[in-house]
């Protein structure tokens, strides 16, 4: 059986091959500093590619060596500690060679290997096995979606479409047809012609005659074209409407005075995840950002990240705002709906059971997803006491708790872990 090594190079000489070789012999320390680096990136920077750190030891390979160990005699010049039959202590392993931690003696000594992430590499290894829950076909939307599909060759078409190997296959089908018969009558000319030449001379009229026959028939055979416009054969496509799976996600962040500094960059940190996650996962999918204090207002995505607006809280506000979203440009039999929301759980006491019985009657039944997070030490506020008795009802419903920058990606992927088939 053949092999074929494919060894194009991409951009500055780096081999695509090699390069997921070495992914997926090192996936889990890559992951490892993928997650590592992502705590330590700006938010304007969460999409951008790479360098990570490998650990050499994480690099070492088993090999065979030759031990040290044996009966051995050694001569060395100037010895003044040690006479003949004396036992000496056995020198560490690797010590004076550079291969532990620290340099060696003489200076010498080996860096971790340093290896840089494309941004679509960075984004495949941090996004893997992530998935929206329960993500399921339904109706398609006003303006249905098609896709061409193969449906065999036709005669006519544009040169774009040719066929080659369907065009060759005629083109050779149809000289065989037609130049069979002169082939084979030229066969047997030939055959007759040497016999008769065994017998008579060049001068003879019934060689002369037999002579022009021959060349007629090469004549004929010469003058069949290699390929004609009758052998030309077109793929052809036909459009056919395909399902879509299309999903909306309402992003609701909390931007009131209790929500400090740290709290928005920690909810807005999460919000980019969602964002680069979804937009690099689902083709057709629509995000709804929505930001909250007192009332609540739907935004683009450049306030929604980077408006300095705040105020009081009520939650209820963003919830209305929700509902009335949804009924009226996405409604449930023809949309995937999730939400996620982010806010440090503070809000007037009388609003919370109001936000309890919107978010379990209004909401919930129609959403196929929703998840809540919390950014609060774990002491958590009047929100999430109220919110707590919906995950008895409705397993659709999650609820977590950050505490800062390093408790984002160990969240995000338990909220979004693909869940087996």
């Amino acid at each position: 059986m053949s092999q074929i090594i494919d060894r194009r190079l991409n951009g500055r000489n780096k081999s695509a091959v090699n390069r997921q070789r070495f992914i997926r012999r090192y996936r889990k320390q890559i992951k490892s500093a993928v997650a590592k680096a992502i705590t330590k990136r700006s938010i304007t920077d969460m999409d951008k590619s790479e360098k990570i750190i490998i650990p050499k030891k994480d690099l070492a390979e088993p090999h065979i060596t030759h031990a040290p160990g044996g009966k051995r005699e050694y001569v060395h010049p100037g010895n003044k500690e040690f006479l003949t039959g004396d036992r000496i202590q056995r020198p560490k392993s690797g010590a004076g060679q550079g291969a532990g931690d620290q340099a060696s003696k003489d200076g010498s000594g080996e860096d971790n290997f340093v290896f840089e992430l494309s941004r679509e590499e960075f984004l495949d290894l941090y996004f893997d096995d992530l998935s929206l829950p329960d993500l399921v076909k339904k109706e398609l939307a006003i303006i249905p979606q098609y896709k061409f599909v193969r449906a065999g060759v036709t005669t006519s078409g544009i040169p774009t479409n040719i066929n080659i190997i369907r065009s060759m296959r005629q083109a050779t089908a149809r000289r065989m047809a037609l130049g069979g018969p002169y082939k084979k009558r030229l066969k047997e000319a030939t055959i007759q012609l040497e016999k008769l030449l065994l017998d008579h001379t060049e001068d003879d009229l019934i060689v002369k005659n037999l002579k022009d026959e021959i060349s007629s028939l090469k004549n004929r055979i010469s003058r069949l074209p290699f390929i004609d416009s009758i052998d030309l054969r077109y793929n052809y496509k036909t459009k056919q409407m395909t399902p879509a799976t299309q999903a909306v996600m309402f992003c609701i962040m909390d931007v009131s005075g209790s929500m400090d500094e740290i709290k928005k960059d920690i909810a807005k940190r999460f919000f980019i995840l969602l964002y680069l996650f979804l937009r690099k996962n689902y083709k057709k999918i629509e995000i709804v950002f929505i930001r909250h204090h007192t009332s609540a207002k739907e935004v683009d995505e450049h306030e929604f990240f980077y408006s300095r607006e705040t105020g009081g809280t009520v939650v209820s506000s963003a919830l209305e705002l929700m509902r009335d979203v949804m009924r009226d440009r996405y409604p449930a039999s023809a949309w995937n709906i999730y939400a996620a929301q982010a806010s440090d759980g503070d809000n007037w006491n009388a609003d919370s059971p109001y936000c309890q019985q919107l978010l379990a009657e209004a909401i919930m039944p129609d959403v196929q997803y929703f998840s809540y997070i919390e950014i609060m030490p774990r002491h958590h506020q009047s929100l999430w006491e109220a919110y707590a008795s919906i995950t008895d009802d409705h397993p659709n419903f999650s609820m977590k708790n950050i505490d800062g920058i390093d408790d984002i990606y160990p969240v995000f992927r338990e909220l979004f872990q693909r869940k087996p088939a």
